[in-house]
C-alpha cells in the first residue's frame, strides 16, 4: 500500500518541548521521509527537527494551508498545548505511519 495523500498539517520537534517546525504537505509520509532523511536542506536539516509530533488532515489545500498560516502566527505555547493535547509524551508519531524509530544522536545545530 503506497501513501496516502491528503492535505496535511504537521508539526515537528527535534526532541520533546525542542525547536519546533510547522509545515503544509498533500503527501505527509513523502515530506516526512524527506524531512527524516536530510534531502531538504534548511532548518529542519539544520537543528535535527525531525519527530513528528503532531499532524492535521483537511479536506483541501486551501483549508490546510490557512490552518498551517494560523498555527505559524500562534505563540510557542499555544504549540505546545496543541501538541500536547493528543500527545502528552511527544511520541514520535511517524511510527504509526510506517516509519522505524528515530536513531539517536546529537542534534544538529548551526550552518
Amino acid at each position: 500500500m503506497g501513501p496516502t495523500r491528503a492535505p496535511c498539517v504537521y508539526i515537528l520537534a527535534s526532541q520533546p518541548r525542542g525547536t519546533l517546525y510547522v509545515g503544509v504537505t498533500s503527501n505527509l509520509e513523502g515530506r516526512l521521509w524527506q524531512h527524516r532523511e536530510g534531502v531538504l536542506p534548511g532548518f529542519t536539516d539544520r537543528y535535527g527537527v525531525k519527530l513528528l509530533v503532531w499532524y492535521e488532515r483537511h479536506d483541501t489545500m486551501e483549508t490546510a494551508i490557512l490552518r498551517e498560516k494560523q498555527i505559524k502566527n500562534w505563540r510557542r505555547q499555544w504549540k505546545i498545548n496543541l501538541i500536547e493535547e493528543l500527545n502528552p509524551r511527544w511520541g514520535d508519531l511517524a511510527l504509526g505511519l510506517g516509519f522505524d524509530r528515530l536513531a539517536p544522536g546529537p542534534p544538529k545545530v548551526g550552518p
